[in-house]
């Protein structure tokens, strides 16, 4: 079969190679459907391997080539002994986590996405979704209405991610809400906090056609460019009191716009770090003291969010798939998707890669 995997930094390669196995006990063979081009992939495109092991996973075994692709969605083909949850033909999203279900500390609570032995279906496990199907174990699939298409099944994965980032916020009815950086998992917190009830909402981005696009998912956002305004003085001008907004979500990893949150909630409010910084990121911790600010981390979701966020986007409450800008093709996923999307100056938000074709 077809698959699209990392063999090191700007080498991916469309590769043939042995369809999976069939399923032994608690596995899914799944036919893959839809699935995106995550800022993490572009990250081990361009700098990788970062997440992927270059030596055997110590929980998976794996190891590079790896097939990547985590945000991914399809049918189910076959399962293995002692699966119950889904059957031949239902579809399904994949829950993207694996780590072991019992016998560690957080394991052991239901934190599963917190095991020091966690690994990611497309990163760091023998398999993923930029290939034709995957094999993954059956708490890796959730089963999704008719109502709900491939392609939003495909979103469930980041959308858990901006969801569980306004949950960590503690967003709520008529929260006020900083987003800092207007890609994919900041438009998906933009309407995270929409369906959680925010009346007010900014999005901070240098990137003018990002702030375009995302006044037309969301026409009441107030857009900010930091490059031509100071992001803490817009927000304070636009809320009650002048005193800043509730909740701020970094969801770039950077430190500007995380000093922008800082600046930007009021006293009392809380930040949330979203995006993964890759240095050491210096803040004022005078103003956090004396302001009696919170910092919260984000890190992925709890792996029992599945069924709740396929809720929203089924509903339409969480319309996920207004951040799609482009659907490619597996062989044209390289220079049509992931090139696309490391230009500074693209248009672009979420790229689906469609397997059926």
């Amino acid at each position: 079969m077809r698959a699209l995997r990392f063999h090191a930094a700007k080498d991916l390669r469309l590769d043939d190679i042995a369809e999976p196995k069939r399923p032994g006990p608690g596995q899914v063979l799944v036919r893959n459907r839809f699935v995106g081009i995550c800022g993490t992939d572009l990250h081990e495109y361009s700098y990788g391997p970062i997440f992927i092991p270059t030596e055997p996973h110590p929980f998976t075994g794996a190891h590079g080539p790896q097939v990547l692709g985590h945000e991914f969605g399809g049918i189910v083909e076959a399962v293995g002994e002692g699966v119950t949850s889904v059957v031949p033909g239902d579809r399904v999203s994949i829950q993207p986590l694996v780590m072991p279900r019992s016998g560690d500390y957080f394991a052991d609570r239901g934190l599963f996405h917190l095991s020091p032995q966690l690994a990611l279906v497309g990163l760091s496990w023998d398999g993923g979704g930029m290939a034709e199907a995957a094999l993954v174990n059956d708490y890796n699939v959730q089963k999704i209405p008719n109502g709900m298409t491939d392609e939003e099944a495909a979103l469930v994965e980041p959308t858990a991610v901006a969801v569980y980032a306004c949950d960590r916020g503690g967003v709520t009815a008529g929260s006020s809400v900083l987003v800092t950086g207007a890609g994919p998992i900041g438009m998906l917190t933009l309407l995270a906090a929409r369906a959680a009830g925010a009346t007010q909402l900014f999005v901070s981005d240098p990137n003018d056609a990002r702030l375009a696009l995302a006044k037309g998912v969301l026409p009441d956002v107030i857009p900010i460019n930091p490059q031509r305004d100071n992001v803490g003085d817009i927000v304070r001008s636009q809320t009650e009191g002048q005193v800043g907004c509730d909740v701020a979500i970094e969801c770039v990893g950077n430190q500007h716009a995380l000093k922008a949150c800082l600046d930007a909630v009021r006293k009392q409010g809380v930040v949330v770090q979203t995006g993964l910084h890759p240095h050491e990121n210096p803040i004022d911790w005078f103003q956090v003291t004396f302001r009696d600010l919170e910092i919260r981390g984000s890190w992925a979701y709890p792996t029992h969010y599945w069924p709740r966020v396929i809720r929203l986007i089924a509903s339409g409450l969480l319309p996920a798939t207004k951040i799609v800008t482009k659907r490619v093709t597996l062989d044209t996923a390289v220079r049509e998707g992931f090139d696309v999307l490391l230009d500074p100056a693209g248009a672009h938000l979420k790229i689906l890669i469609d397997l059926s074709k």
